[in-house]
């Protein structure tokens, strides 16, 4: 507990503290360009020699998100540490300025053009600038210290690439996006994604969930809001952003920390921070009505390179493997061939589900047709009496919203993050600005249920009345 409430202290310490912005995977945050960030940290003081230097904001100490997520995930008493409470002056440079290149920067160490201004206590607790002095690469800083780099630094950092084009929407998309969320609070953002948006850009996609929430979903926070985790492009289901930098540092470390901690003997059993359960529709049905899937993964490169899939280590080659847990529950069989199946993955590695319940329960996801191609070969669509004919309305963004049910010929993925259970970030947040004796037995826990999508709906009601009625044909 001791730990927690150091940890705790310097985090407050750290929320009514302005720092650089950072991102929760080390990069600059924010919409101003380089060159009003490079303006934003340099003081012009008349009559001071320190006018002549570009200033640096004073140091702080930095959350360590790890050993948050460590001590919201274990019983409150496994942390070895929870803050990162020094940092060397070169470490302080780069994290501040990182448009500068880290050869400029030791390269201003060794021609000894740095220089450090200490806080000293004074009476009343007021600060008292001391002189500037010469700092050394590794030289630690006291929190409030300031770091001076000549301002031809500015003149000797390279140019910035023109600012990506800002993605806009129009009403109609605005409104879809709004609609799509469950939940809101000063730290997070829930999300029910649709089947078929992705969640973040890459190649081949032209809208995703991290470009169209910071246009539509930014509300009253002057940030964008943060992807802490991921679903494949064809799952449906909760998705969490973090709002602030800090809420998405420390639930990216909370999604990150259950799958460190698992192992080829399991995971911890007093992990009780995150909570995920997953809703399938198999082809198939498992021998077992219940059980824990523990079975390694690895990524293997197929199509001359092209492409790559993710399959079952289970052959004891000497690859790179990373291990994956999954509990599964068998909810409702249907004479029909299909099975639905509740699934709480222990770990988040990627297609884990996909993988686990194609290559190990011998019974692959409907709709998934990367490991379960085979099975959809053979398969017979369900015909439905009672399916419209209207054609399909417009969905924005081309979204395949109507249909893909199980009596389609090429049905969607039928794979849906269903529960996410997780402590509440924004308590948490909120307690110790007030109080650094706020812990982990105090925060609520909040529970996130998602609707089904169209085509899981469809699916449940048509599996539902045919076995009403005797027709399993």
């Amino acid at each position: 507990m001791a730990k927690w409430r150091l940890a705790t202290a310097t985090l407050r310490r750290h929320l009514r503290s302005p720092s650089p912005s950072i991102s929760a995977y080390g990069d600059p945050v924010g919409a101003l360009s380089a060159s009003h960030q490079r303006r934003s940290y340099t003081t012009a003081l008349a009559d001071d020699p320190r006018g002549k230097w570009l200033t640096l904001p004073p140091f702080s100490p930095t959350v360590d998100a790890a050993a948050v997520a460590k001590e919201l995930s274990s019983d409150g008493d496994s942390a070895k540490g929870s803050t990162d409470g020094s940092s060397t002056a070169l470490r302080w440079i780069l994290r501040c300025r990182p448009d500068l290149p880290r050869s400029l920067v030791q390269k201003l160490f060794r021609l000894r053009q740095v220089r450090r201004e200490m806080s000293l206590n004074c009476d009343g607790d007021e600060l008292q600038r001391s002189q500037l002095k010469r700092v050394a690469a590794k030289e630690s800083l006291n929190v409030g210290d300031r770091i001076y780099l000549p301002l031809s630094v500015d003149n000797a950092a390279p140019q910035q690439p023109p600012a990506k084009k800002e993605f806009h929407c129009n009403e109609e998309e605005g409104k879809f996006i709004c609609s799509l969320v469950l939940y809101k609070d000063p730290a997070i953002i829930v999300l029910n994604k649709p089947h078929g948006m992705a969640v973040q850009g890459g190649t081949g996609i032209k809208t995703s969930i991290d470009e169209l929430a910071a246009v539509c979903l930014k509300f009253d926070k002057p940030e964008s809001p943060r992807l802490v985790h991921r679903l494949d492009r064809d799952c449906s289901g909760l998705l969490v952003l973090g709002r602030t930098q800090t809420a998405a540092t420390v639930l990216h470390s909370i999604f990150r920390e259950k799958t460190s901690g698992a192992s080829a003997y399991g995971v911890k059993k007093n992990i009780k921070s995150l909570k995920r359960k997953y809703l399938a529709l198999v082809i198939g049905c498992p021998r077992r009505q219940r059980g824990q899937i523990s079975a390694p993964l690895r990524k293997v490169v197929v199509d001359d390179g092209k492409s790559d899939r993710i399959t079952v280590n289970d052959n004891g080659e000497l690859v790179s493997t990373q291990h994956a847990i999954t509990e599964y529950r068998v909810i409702e069989s249907s004479p029909l061939g299909y099975t639905w199946l509740e699934l709480r993955p222990l770990t988040g590695r990627k297609h884990q589900l996909r993988v686990h319940c194609a290559e190990v329960l011998g019974t692959p996801i409907l709709g998934d047709y990367k490991y379960g191609w085979q099975a959809h070969k053979s398969r017979e669509p369900l015909v439905s009496s009672g399916k419209s004919t209207t054609k399909p309305s417009p969905s924005p963004f081309g979204l395949d919203l109507d249909g893909g049910d199980v009596s389609s010929k090429e049905p969607h993925l039928h794979l849906h993050s269903k529960q996410i259970e997780l402590p509440n970030i924004s308590q948490l947040l909120e307690k110790l600005e007030v109080s650094s004796d706020a812990g982990v037995s105090e925060l609520d826990f909040l529970k996130f249920d998602a609707p089904l999508p169209s085509h899981m709906q469809l699916s449940f009601n048509l599996l539902k009345s045919r076995v009403e009625t005797g027709d399993n044909c």
